[in-house]
């Protein structure tokens, strides 16, 4: 099988790539015969050309005798080549309107399209994601927009740092008050935003304790879904029912809100669960929340103030309490600064290279050399022109309606 990665062409530019030069030297020496590499060359990839070239990799503009043909962020559609495997994450399976075009194309040109999104290991969890690096840089980005909202220290941004190993020894920077943070969701992102938490010694506590109590030191609590969202009809709460079912589901987070100075949004969002609050209740004089990093950066999505993406070199925006409209970042010390960068682990982009190429060459690699996979069959949005019955509700999606 020879596989191709692919350059990355969606603007704004991203660093990243599947496999590192080290991770495609030892596929290749491990499998021998079996699976043989081609790079596409790029000037803004994490590792240079020579780099790939030095393992004995053929880096070339022509890859049209690759079966696969790997990349991270959407293809464009013009670069889309027929009759081809394709694996990058397409951001269709929720019905993006802006990617539809893609899944169009996609479906006209005959492309096997494999999404990293939907492959899972036979437990259920992803088996290759970016989940890990997103809540370490948005972790590590809330913390930077604490210190320069109040002034108490300043931090690097991630992408000035070297490494993750850089980046942490820059935490050793911060000096917080007896703030309160929050942190929703309690996956692979949250566990990166605890990794940060917990290399500052910030005090966790539960959340009942968080809400009640009083503390002379940081600290900050973890929610799971059951802790901020209630059913309708009693204010219990079953986790089966909820993910089968979220519109039977109201919001219950506000009290948090009320105590809280950071939020960082880690969780997945279903359109047909509640939000986290609604944008009129920053209005409150008792919403506290001044910064929200809201790594989900699902737009007018779970955080309500997530109004359009930042960038990694424009990172924060403002929103006024009053008006609800934008202003510019950190122009009044009571408005809400919202970090929502929706390319965070391009902050650490060799870090989470290696990482994600490590996953790939682990659990998906051995698993698209046999050929027939139920981990590549369950992950392929469509095949030979048609969507697969697992993503038939896309049709109309497709068609525009």
């Amino acid at each position: 099988m020879k596989i191709g990665l692919i350059r990355e062409e969606k603007l704004p530019p991203d660093k990243r790539v599947a496999f590192s030069p080290r991770q495609l030297f030892q596929l290749q020496e491990y499998y021998e015969n079996r699976v043989s590499f081609k790079v596409e060359p790029s000037p803004i990839r994490c590792y240079s050309d020579e780099e790939y070239e030095a393992k004995g990799i053929e880096v070339t503009e022509d890859v049209s005798d690759c079966e696969v043909l790997m990349g991270i962020k959407e293809v464009p559609t013009e670069k889309l080549i027929p009759d081809k495997t394709y694996f990058f994450f397409s951001h269709t399976v929720k019905g993006q309107v802006y990617n539809r075009k893609i899944l169009q194309e996609v479906l006209k040109k005959n492309i096997r399209l494999i999404d990293y999104e939907m492959l899972h290991l036979t437990d259920g969890r992803r088996a290759a994601g970016f989940g890990r690096w997103a809540g370490i840089v948005g972790g590590y980005n809330s913390l930077w927009a604490y210190g320069k909202k109040s002034g108490l220290y300043s931090l690097r941004r991630a992408f000035q740092c070297r490494d993750s190993a850089e980046l942490f020894e820059e935490l050793k920077k911060v000096e917080l008050p007896p703030i309160k943070l929050v942190i929703t969701g309690d996956g692979k992102v949250a566990t990166g935003v605890l990794e940060i938490l917990e290399a500052l010694k910030i005090r966790r506590t539960l959340p009942e304790d968080y809400l009640q109590r009083y503390f002379e030191e940081s600290v900050y609590t973890q929610l799971g879904v059951e802790e901020y969202n209630q059913r309708r009809t009693d204010g219990g709460f079953n986790k089966g029912e909820f993910f089968r079912h979220p519109e039977r589901y109201e919001g219950c987070f506000l009290p948090y809100a009320e105590v809280s100075d950071i939020l960082i949004a880690a969780a997945y969002w279903d359109p047909k669960a509640p939000r986290l609050f609604q944008m009129e209740d920053i209005s409150n004089p008792d919403f506290c929340l001044s910064v929200i990093s809201d790594i989900t950066c699902d737009i007018n999505g779970s955080v309500p103030t997530t109004i359009r993406p930042s960038t990694i070199h424009d990172p924060v925006y403002d929103i006024d309490r009053e008006s609800f409209s934008e202003l510019p970042a950190f122009g009044r010390q009571n408005s809400i600064s919202v970090v929502a960068i929706d390319n965070l682990p391009c902050e650490l982009p060799r870090d989470a290279s290696e990482d994600f190429g490590r996953q790939l060459s682990e659990s998906v690699i051995p698993e698209l050399l046999k050929g027939d996979a139920e981990m590549i069959e369950n992950a392929t949005i469509a095949d030979n022109g048609l969507l697969k019955p697992a993503f038939q509700y896309l049709a109309d999606y497709v068609r525009g309606i």
